[in-house]
């Protein structure tokens, strides 16, 4: 949840100040842009080349630069974050983000930043108990600003207790769940559908088609960027997922195909079919490897069980069925009948007659068309924009 945004760390002089070094890493591990300010006392807890090295990026201490002279400017750094951390947050620090005092860098910064605040405590028991430092704590809360609870446990003084800074991946755990609750598909389960499938004609060889898995594997990562859980059930394919809420399932063939969808559908709040799902399949696959003859060979197919079908007789009220058409001539009438026939919300129609759509591409062109006929036409875009379409399209029907 993390992955693309602007995080800025403000390191405060605490003995818990090492353990800023692993927020750092953590935050950079979920794909976070890194900003480390530190207050001038936090030097002598932590070197702020360590903290650079990490993030990346230069660390400003004070106002101005003394080696390059250059002044550190404060409303810019406030106004660049998406999600401002203090931690650790020292007792003297909270109490000047409390009562607005800005004698250094980082209470400056604070004082100008736009974003959410987020702020983890680290003293011993006897300070995070005093009345003036729970004071502080609630008048910054009552500003707005979350606080990320210190734990209980030994403390640089010996004493066993609260106050010891919560540990980094708790951290970083938190801000991902802060920033996914407020993501418009936060709690919705999706089902989605990518790749090909492949049929076994003997051990070796097989019957497929040249579908990549791009679109799915963009529409999975829209729907995760955007705070669902999602189940993808992926047909063979080298692509690969970023996102924790990703629940990949690999399978091979359209029955395998068809198992797994009845077995996840009844849980989602919504489905896309977007795999290229094979309509026939060998009636009788050899069991060894079939020997090249002068004479032609004959398969014989079969029909596969239509999915995306039977899950429009599963649908319950509530759920969403989004299907594609990929098609090659009468492409509106076609889709329009699957949306109809199939008991879907929605369809997505691509044709193969426009350059730049279909298979192995990285671009597609597509047409939308909800159950009442609606039809939302696209120009020619990235999948990855593609797939920002089709999910924005998705919420409307599925928060209807």
């Amino acid at each position: 949840m993390l992955k693309g945004k602007k995080v800025l760390l403000g390191v405060c002089a605490s003995i818990a100040a090492y353990k800023a070094a692993l927020i750092v890493r953590s935050l950079i591990k979920e794909g976070a842009e890194v900003q480390v300010v530190m207050t001038p006392a936090a030097k002598e807890f932590i070197t702020p080349l360590t903290l650079a090295t990490l993030s990346k990026s230069p660390v400003p201490i004070d106002y101005f630069n003394k080696e390059s002279g250059e002044w550190n400017n404060h409303v810019e750094l406030g106004l660049w974050a998406d999600i401002m951390l203090i931690a650790p947050a020292s007792a003297n620090t909270i109490a000047k983000l409390a009562g607005g005092i800005c004698d250094n860098l980082l209470t400056a910064v604070y004082l100008s930043a736009r974003c959410p605040v987020y702020f983890a405590p680290a003293m011993d028991l006897d300070m995070w108990a005093h009345p003036s430092t729970q004071q502080n704590i609630k008048t910054l809360q009552s500003a707005g600003n979350i606080l990320i609870a210190p734990e209980s446990g030994e403390l640089a003084s010996g004493l066993h207790g609260d106050g010891r800074l919560a540990e980094p991946e708790h951290i970083v755990s938190f801000l991902n769940e802060a920033v996914r609750s407020k993501l418009k598909l936060n709690g919705y389960k999706v089902l989605v559908t990518a790749g090909p499938t492949y049929e076994a004609i003997d051990p070796v060889r097989f019957i497929g088609n040249h579908s990549s898995g791009k679109m799915g594997f963009a529409i999975a990562e829209e729907l995760a960027q955007l705070g669902a859980d999602v189940t993808l059930i992926s047909g063979p394919t080298a692509l690969t997922t970023e996102y924790k809420n990703i629940k990949r399932i690999n399978v091979t063939s359209a029955q395998e195909m068809l198992t797994v969808c009845t077995d996840n559908f009844a849980k989602a709040d919504a489905c896309i079919m977007s795999a290229a799902v094979a309509d026939y399949t060998p009636a009788s696959p050899s069991a060894q490897k079939i020997k090249k003859k002068d004479a032609e060979l004959n398969i014989a197919l079969k029909p596969t069980v239509d999915i995306i079908k039977k899950l429009g007789q599963l649908k319950k009220d509530g759920q969403v069925l989004v299907g594609f058409a990929l098609e090659t001539n009468d492409e509106e009438q076609n889709a329009i009948s699957k949306l109809q026939n199939k008991n879907m919300d929605m369809i997505v129609l691509n044709s193969l007659n426009n350059a730049g759509a279909g298979f192995a591409t990285d671009t597609n062109k597509v047409t939308i068309i909800d159950k009442s006929l609606q039809k939302t036409v696209y120009p020619l875009k990235s999948k990855t924009d593609t797939a920002k379409d089709i999910c924005a399209k998705l919420i409307e029907l599925i928060q209807a």
